[in-house]
Parts: C-alpha cells; sequence; structure tokens
C-alpha cells in the first residue's frame, strides 16, 4: 500500500493489452500515429487547437513557460505552486525566465490585488511582466472557476497571458462536474498530467493555440523530449481517458472516507486532520519525530507514507477501502503505543 502519491500506480492489465497492440512510428519525424491521434484527442478535450504530448508534467510545465517568456521576461507564479518550487528551476536555468514569486491563499489562490500590485511597469529597470501561472487543483484544493474569470479579466487589462499546471485537471472535473474545456477556458496553455490520478505509467500533454504549440515542439526537441516510436505510452494515456476518469470519484470518495475515520480517531491528539476535497488528506503532526516514528511504525506493515510535519495522504487507482480500513487500524494501533 503506497499512499504517498497518486503517481505510483501501476498499468492495469487492460492498459498493458493497449500498449502491446498500438500503432507506432517516428513520433520526431510526426509519424507516429498514435501519438498524432492523442494529442488531437486532447486539443478537442480542453477546447484548444493543438496539444504536444510530453514526458512528464515538469517537461510540459517548462515546454509551456518556454514558449510564452523570453530571456529575461517574468512570470508571476505561487510560492508553493509546483512550477516554481518543484521543478528544480527549469524555467530560470535553461529560459532566463524571471520568477515573481506569491504567497498561496488558504484556497490556493492567489490574491488578485497582489498580481496587480507586482506587475512591473514598462521600465527598463524592471524585467517584462509576460504571463500568470496557476495550478487546479492544488494540494488538493479545487479552485473556483469564477476566480480563474476575474484573473483572466486582470490578465487581459494588462496584456498577460495565463497557463495553467492542471496536473490534476480530472480530480477538479470530478468535483466540479465541469468539463476539462470548460475548467482550462480561460486560459491560453494547460498542462495535464496522465500519469497521476489517470494511472498512466508516463505523459502529460501541453495544449494550447497551433502556433504556440509549433514552438513548444521546437523546445521540446531542445530539451531533449523528442522520443521516437512513444506510440505506446500514448496508448496507455488513450485506455485511460476510455476507462479512468469516471472512477476518479471513488478516490474523492476514498479520501473522505479516511478523512473522517482518521478525525474519530485523533479527537483527543495533537493531530489535527484535513478535510478531503479531493483526492488528499493532510494530517498536521506536532512534531517531525512523530512523523518519522509514524513512517517507521507503518514500514513492516508494508505501507509507504511520507515523513512530515504535515503529512499528505493520497488515495488513488491501486487504494482500495480494505486497504484504507487496514491503514486506518495500524493507525489506531501507533497512536496508542
Amino acid at each position: 500500500m503506497d499512499l504517498r502519491s497518486d503517481t505510483v500506480t501501476q498499468p492495469t492489465s487492460a492498459m498493458r493489452d493497449a500498449m502491446i497492440r498500438a500503432d507506432v512510428g517516428d513520433d520526431v519525424y510526426g509519424e507516429d500515429a498514435t501519438i498524432n491521434a492523442l494529442e488531437q484527442r486532447v486539443a478537442r478535450w480542453l477546447g484548444k487547437e493543438a496539444a504536444l504530448f510530453c514526458s512528464s508534467g515538469t517537461q510540459s510545465n517548462l515546454l509551456g513557460l518556454l514558449s510564452h517568456c523570453r530571456n529575461g521576461e517574468e512570470y508571476i507564479v505561487g510560492q508553493e505552486y509546483h512550477t516554481y518550487r518543484y521543478e528544480a528551476g527549469g524555467a530560470a536555468v535553461l529560459g532566463g525566465i524571471v520568477p515573481q514569486t506569491i504567497e498561496v491563499e488558504a484556497d490556493g489562490t492567489l490574491s488578485l490585488d497582489t498580481i496587480a500590485e507586482r506587475i512591473k511597469p514598462n521600465d527598463p529597470h524592471f524585467p517584462i511582466t509576460r504571463l500568470l501561472a496557476f495550478e487546479n487543483t492544488h494540494a488538493g484544493h479545487v479552485i473556483s472557476q469564477d476566480y480563474f474569470i476575474r484573473a483572466r479579466t486582470l490578465a487581459e487589462q494588462h496584456g498577460l497571458r495565463m497557463h495553467l499546471d492542471g496536473a490534476r485537471l480530472v480530480n477538479a472535473m470530478a468535483a466540479t462536474q465541469l468539463t476539462a474545456a470548460e475548467l482550462a477556458e480561460p486560459f491560453d496553455s494547460v498542462s495535464v498530467c496522465c500519469s497521476k490520478g489517470l494511472g498512466a505509467p508516463v505523459g502529460s500533454l501541453l495544449a494550447g493555440s497551433a502556433d504556440y504549440i509549433a514552438r513548444a515542439r521546437r523546445w521540446r526537441k531542445m530539451v531533449g523530449g523528442g522520443m521516437r516510436q512513444a506510440g505506446i505510452l500514448a496508448a496507455a494515456i488513450n485506455y485511460a481517458l476510455d476507462h479512468h476518469i469516471e472512477r476518479i470519484r471513488d478516490d474523492h470518495d476514498n479520501a473522505q472516507w479516511l478523512a473522517n475515520a482518521l478525525k474519530a480517531r485523533c479527537e483527543h491528539s495533537d493531530i489535527v486532520v484535513s478535510e478531503a476535497r479531493t483526492n488528499m488528506v493532510y494530517l498536521t503532526l506536532p512534531s517531525l519525530e512523530l512523523a518519522q516514528s509514524l513512517k517507521h511504525f507503518m514500514e513492516p506493515h508494508h505501507i509507504k507514507i511520507g515523513a512530515a510535519k504535515k503529512l499528505r495522504l493520497v488515495t488513488h487507482l491501486d487504494i482500495s477501502r480494505d486497504d484504507l480500513e487496514r491503514f486506518v487500524a495500524l493507525f489506531e494501533d501507533f497512536l496508542k503505543s
């Protein structure tokens, strides 16, 4: 049982069969039929002109930023957003793009007033502000569509573009009942990761206008992302889009059950359990030592969790309700010990 992330899922037998049967070709030459069909499908799904298959969410976000901003230009981003904090500074290192960070609000948004204050005037002392970068979902929070519509109005007032790190966009779909195209509509570009809730083994896609994706394709080649017979990976994503979107609600239901079960057992302890808004439950522990003790307690039972004071537990394709019942029983034993 691995509760660290939804990136740990294994391809199902049916998904492996689809990969075996994939029609493949050289994608750098544009000759992989399965890749081409997937890119067209995802572009339509997101309501954009074109899409590009990428090896990872880090790569699709990197290409997204590089294709919007030139050397010396700036993107405004949340201090805790993935594109700034967890992607090794690629936009700055490889593109010379300046990040202007803003603290993330409790609901996962950025203050629009603060964004307006941080947009640089047209002055040679400053980098040129070019892009607003957002996330949906963020730390399990679904950001309201009304917020992004207001952000879009602000962006247009200042001539800015908007990029969405939609790594868990399917979770936002399940939580809001909005379509992928509706969630993507306010943005000039959208990155969607397929190796999280969808359960594919590898791959993300970047979507936007045809000209924008043409620039991204050139950047992908430059950073070593041009793959050859990658249709076997696209086939896995196609299978996930056909069969794994509806079941995302199961992950949300399981996370809600887990949150309620843990709250009941932590009622008289110093451990705080978050609400489960999508597929994540957070435990705030009183010390790092206690978090490490919990991790070590679970290891002999073949359960993998992190070891942080704010501990994230993630439900996914390979986690059943029976698994969670076993975890909660062991967690109760840990509290007693």
